[in-house]
């Protein structure tokens, strides 16, 4: 059994950040990452971040991971354990955590644990929807952004939230057509900024519509579309054939609940926030006494809000068992204040009205 005073469970914006807040405040960490380097989805992310300075606003994704990655160097291996290739496999309410990594399972007992797991991509049943040439959009980010490699010559998106929109471009910058992008809603998701951009660029956004087949032998061949009543209900003989080689998906995110749910933390089931995501107090708290959870796993928001949110997770926990960041109380508030100024606004509306039903603000 290896003891630590805390474990933080996800090497993403949020876990990355919550570490380096832990660390200055004197705990010992262990970091557990499943995949083979830090950074979470901000290693896909080639576009640049809006925001605030604070933020790195006008920073791309990839570079801001850098950031976050350069504030542990300099922590010693006893007080920074970092574990990279690496599966929580178990979290249980005594703050125990198995872990597996290259073939081997290590037993953690944590004083204190932050879960920050991130989200998982939702998926859209069609028929013939397994068919290779499909993926969600953040596999094609991994094919593009981190390995270099083209999806294939030709590609429709289902969905126009900003994860959609954003993929969408970043097709087109790396030489992929992008025939279309389809919405079921009566309206364009994301930000109007990158919808105009692929616009301006030739890209259609079809609102109202559909994949109701997928069309194939061995790999992707062409779609089957249709049309969409008010009531998300298929227009009969609204169907149309898309040639395409690959489909896209992007409809959506669901919190990484899993460990929390297997700890006995209550959860509740909120649309707003993606779905099941953990009750926790205004210090990140979740019901399980020194079990903490930040970022998409608490609902699904920017990478701006997984930052803030984890530096305020990182200083609770570090807080409640009695160490004392230098700058405590004066980046507490601060941290707020910038929580506040994110979720202000209408795009802000749908996460503030998702964190009035858990009974947060």
């Amino acid at each position: 059994m290896i003891n630590r005073d805390l474990v933080i469970v996800g090497g993403g914006p949020a876990g990355l950040s919550a570490a380096k807040v832990a660390l200055d405040a004197g705990m010992k960490v262990t970091l557990i990452e499943r995949f083979n380097q830090l950074g979470g989805q901000l290693i896909k992310q080639t576009h640049k971040f809006f925001g605030s300075k604070l933020q790195y606003a006008k920073t791309r994704g990839f570079d801001i991971a850098k950031i976050l990655i350069d504030d542990l160097n300099g922590f010693s291996h006893d007080q920074l354990e970092i574990l990279l290739d690496a599966t929580c496999v178990a979290l249980y309410p005594d703050k125990v955590l198995t872990v597996y990594q290259y073939g081997k399972y290590m037993k953690y007992n944590a004083k204190s644990v932050i879960v920050a797991t991130g989200a998982s991509e939702k998926i859209l049943a069609f028929e013939n929807n397994d068919l290779p040439g499909i993926y969600g959009a953040g596999a094609i980010q991994t094919i593009m952004n981190i390995y270099g490699i083209q999806p294939g010559k030709e590609v429709v998106m289902v969905g126009s939230g900003n994860i959609g929109l954003i993929v969408a471009y970043q097709l087109l910058q790396a030489g992929v057509k992008v025939s279309a992008i389809l919405e079921a809603a009566s309206y364009i998701g994301g930000y109007l900024v990158h919808a105009s951009k692929l616009k301006r660029l030739g890209v259609d956004i079809l609102t109202n519509t559909t994949v109701k087949k997928a069309v194939g032998e061995e790999k992707l061949e062409k779609i089957i579309t249709v049309k969409l009543d008010e009531k998300w209900q298929e227009i009969p003989g609204s169907e149309a054939e898309m040639d395409t080689d690959v489909l896209c998906i992007s409809v959506g995110l669901s919190p990484l609940h899993q460990l929390m749910s297997m700890a006995g933390v209550k959860m509740v089931d909120i649309s707003e926030l993606g779905g099941l995501v953990p009750k926790k107090t205004c210090d990140y708290e979740t019901t399980v006494d020194n079990v903490y959870a930040c970022g998409d796993v608490t609902g699904i928001e920017e990478a701006s809000s997984a930052m803030v949110e984890g530096r305020i997770c990182g200083l609770m926990a570090a807080n409640h068992l009695g160490f004392k960041h230098p700058n405590g109380e004066q980046l507490e508030d601060d941290l707020n204040n910038q929580l506040c100024v994110l979720r202000q606004g209408p795009c802000g509306e749908k996460i503030r009205c998702g964190l009035k039903k858990v009974g947060e603000i």
